[in-house]
């Protein structure tokens, strides 16, 4: 008998692509600008434009935009696809290395043949996936805020693959609590090892906005949650990273300043305006009050050519790193709590600044007696940092015969616009700043690779086992009250913990203000202070208010762009008893302000801290 059945026909060869073409092509041919205008004069005399339309009332079309249009399509579809991050992932690697935990249904995969077929998932398909990571049957895991609830992917002692975790954080999108959730997953409890965190972003500085947003929101929810900004964060953002900070908005008042005055580089004045669409005079050609708030910037931003972008962003960021780095110098800059270990801690004095008339509680200021291990920096990991920069500078003091490594740091800008280039020398045992010109005025020299290492480890085997003890003050306690009095050039809060697990929290009180802290408090009782710390201090950045009878102040001020350390408020009668010490006056705005010469700073300001 004959078979009458057709033979079934072969199976379709599937040749799809998930990208975004569909979509940007239908966005261009609906809005792309092809319409012809026409120019006419309106009842004020004001010429204008306005869409053309021919007699039978039709739209007028432009032949040329209509062809610009065309040829753009047709070079967007002969680019190849771009696929999402984790189709990429899966492409790259292959599905027999990465394992899937997302909410998806299906996907598309390639076989051996580099033919795609389609998939179907399942729940049980997640959890099949994720017993495949935790026994090391497959070393890439994938996945979403799908897959980030309810389960854990962390070194857990408990299975198979006891690996470090490295964990990228890819799109976090605009909610923190997500992003907390996603890191959760593979840091917790009865870990082999904790993971390391890579935030990944490209090289287009206007994904900053992203990354700024989360660390922002990361921030606060660590405070929120714990008391504790960093907490947040789990240290994976800098200062500079929250590009809506106070730090980031005073430094785009001044970005627009300095771009009013046209002393930027990236970008002028008429041609942001035209890029950006934000209207930054008046009428006068005067930037006005109310200028564009960050976020807004930075949304504009995005909308611009990558070249440009990077361009005002390099700029930009240069703002904020001199703003933060001047508030470090300072002293105001708020970290939130900083943790300090030491060997021992010994409480050498314990006074009550106040009790509260309703509660009873109290709060103290302690003095407290610190050992610390020096820290020092090993031969091989200031090599290792080294390896990772472009030019690297292998330097010996002339002078003290110390080492330092000088690497590019991130640069300055001064108040006319202008970019002031800065090393950041690292040195076994702390690291500093140094402009670059001022690096080629100094003592520091050149010298080779193999000099450099031999000198370092000598440092370094002569600082590895000392102990240092210095005496610190910290306000404890009830903080609420009394946190006005607390002096603001120090907003440092610091955590000291010892060996034993035993720890104190409170906020610093530097020596040069714990007399006038007390003082406002009505607390009897002075505390000498050593005129060497005083000298140091000021040094550093800091201020000290000189007691009756002297009544002036000793201070860091700028000059011209320069810095200097300035005797404030002094009476006219002092003024030649100081210069007699070493100091020196100039008449600036018909003022006389007396000034202590940098290079024997140190001698003069102990000098006259310890006349006081």
């Amino acid at each position: 008998m004959e078979n009458r059945r057709k033979p079934a026909p072969p199976a379709t060869t599937l040749d799809i692509n998930c990208d975004c073409k569909e979509a940007i092509v239908d966005y261009l041919t609906r809005a792309f600008p092809t319409r012809q205008m026409e120019e006419y004069v309106d009842e004020l005399g004001d010429v204008r434009s306005r869409p053309m339309w021919d007699q039978a009332g039709n739209p007028v079309h432009n032949p040329q935009a209509e062809a610009a249009r065309e040829q753009l399509i047709e070079h967007i579809c002969a680019m190849p696809p771009i696929p999402t991050a984790l189709d990429a992932l899966l492409v790259h690697y292959g599905v027999s290395a990465v394992a899937e935990v997302t909410g998806r249904s299906k996907r598309l995969v390639r076989d051996g043949s580099g033919q795609q077929r389609l998939e179907s998932r399942s729940p049980r398909t997640n959890l099949a996936e994720t017993a495949a990571f935790m026994t090391g049957a497959k070393r890439i895991l994938v996945f979403s805020d799908a897959g980030g609830t309810g389960r854990s992917y962390h070194a857990s002692l408990d299975a198979k693959n006891q690996q470090r975790r490295v964990h990228f954080l890819l799109e976090p999108g605009w909610r923190a609590d997500r992003a907390i959730q996603g890191l959760g997953r593979t840091h917790r409890t009865h870990q082999a090892c904790p993971p390391l965190f890579r935030p990944v972003t490209t090289d287009c500085k206007g994904e900053a906005r992203f990354t700024s947003t989360i660390a922002r929101r990361l921030d606060a929810l660590g405070a929120l949650t714990r008391g504790q900004r960093q907490t947040g964060g789990q240290g994976m953002f800098e200062s500079s990273d929250n590009l809506e900070s106070s730090y980031a908005k005073h430094a785009l008042h001044d970005w627009y300043g300095l771009l009013a005055m046209g002393k930027l580089k990236s970008t002028s004045l008429a041609e942001f305006q035209t890029m950006s669409g934000l209207d930054l005079t008046d009428q006068d050609g005067v930037l006005r009050e109310d200028l564009p708030p960050i976020q807004r910037w930075l949304n504009r931003i995005l909308a611009m050519r990558i070249a440009v972008q990077n361009a005002i962003f390099d700029e930009f960021l240069t703002l904020v790193e001199t703003r933060v780095a001047a508030a470090k110098e300072a002293g105001t800059f708020d970290i939130g709590v900083e943790t300090i270990s030491v060997e021992a801690c010994q409480v050498l004095s314990d006074t009550v600044i106040r009790t509260d008339p309703v509660t009873g509680a109290t709060s103290h200021l302690l003095e407290l007696s610190l050992t610390q291990r020096r820290k020092v920096l090993s031969l091989e990991r200031v090599l290792k940092l080294a390896s990772h920069e472009d030019k690297p500078l292998f330097m010996r003091n002339g002078k003290s015969g110390k080492v330092a490594l000088a690497i590019r740091a991130p640069s300055h800008m001064d108040e006319e616009g202008n970019t002031i280039r800065r090393y950041e020398l690292v040195r076994p045992l702390r690291s500093e700043y140094l402009r670059a010109d001022h690096l080629d005025e100094s003592a520091w020299e050149t010298v080779s690779k193999a000099r450099f290492s031999a000198l370092w480890e000598e440092e370094y085997a002569a600082d590895e086992s000392q102990l240092v003890t210095e005496t610190v003050y910290l306000a404890t306690g009830l903080l609420l009250p009394i946190w006005g009095a607390l002096p603001k050039e120090d907003l440092t809060v610091n955590r000291i913990v010892d060996k034993s697990g035993t720890s104190w929290l409170g906020r610093h009180v530097h020596d040069l203000y714990v007399d006038a802290t007390l003082e406002k408090l009505g607390v009897n009782r002075t505390v000498p202070t050593d005129p060497d710390k005083i000298a140091a201090a000021v040094m550093g950045g800091g201020t000290w208010k000189a007691p009756h009878p002297l009544n002036f102040t000793i201070r860091t001020s700028r000059v011209n762009g320069s810095r200097r350390i300035e005797i404030v408020d002094a009476e006219a009668a002092r003024i030649l008893e100081l210069k007699a010490k070493g100091c020196f006056t100039e008449i600036i705005a018909y003022k006389t302000r007396v000034f202590v010469p940098l290079d024997r700073a140190d001698a003069i300001i102990s000098g006259i801290a310890g006349q006081a």
